[in-house]
């Protein structure tokens, strides 16, 4: 079993950076791809970014280049440091990741940019 907690989100002025972070339970060595997906009011939670464990990234179209993911495996820890934020990125995110068959989720940290 895996626990995520997520910390780190916040106000922001529009153009501002957030930084979020996400703690696992247990070494994130062994696990292949951790992400950040967001879920805004009336919309479907979407993926935002995710690292596998080689290092490979993939972002959504709406934040590349502004959005960079992270991860430490030394320190359980995945990272997604936010630049240049526009209201649109207003959203819950959560961590995520996938491990031994199982989804786990943490349980969202709130970011709101106000414009």
């Amino acid at each position: 079993q895996v626990q995520l907690m997520e910390s780190g989100g916040g106000l922001v002025q529009a153009g501002g950076s957030l930084s979020l972070s996400c703690a696992a339970s247990r070494t994130t060595f062994s696990i292949n791809v951790m992400a950040w997906y967001r879920q805004a009011p009336g919309k479907q939670r979407e993926l935002v970014a995710s690292m596998t464990r080689g290092s490979t990234t993939n972002y959504a179209d709406s934040v590349k280049g502004r959005f960079t993911i992270s991860r430490d495996n030394a320190k359980n820890t995945v990272y997604l440091q936010m630049n240049s934020l526009k209201s649109d990125d207003t959203a819950v995110y959560y961590c995520h990741t996938r491990a031994f068959g199982v989804d786990y989720w943490g349980q969202g940290t709130q970011v709101t940019v106000s414009s």
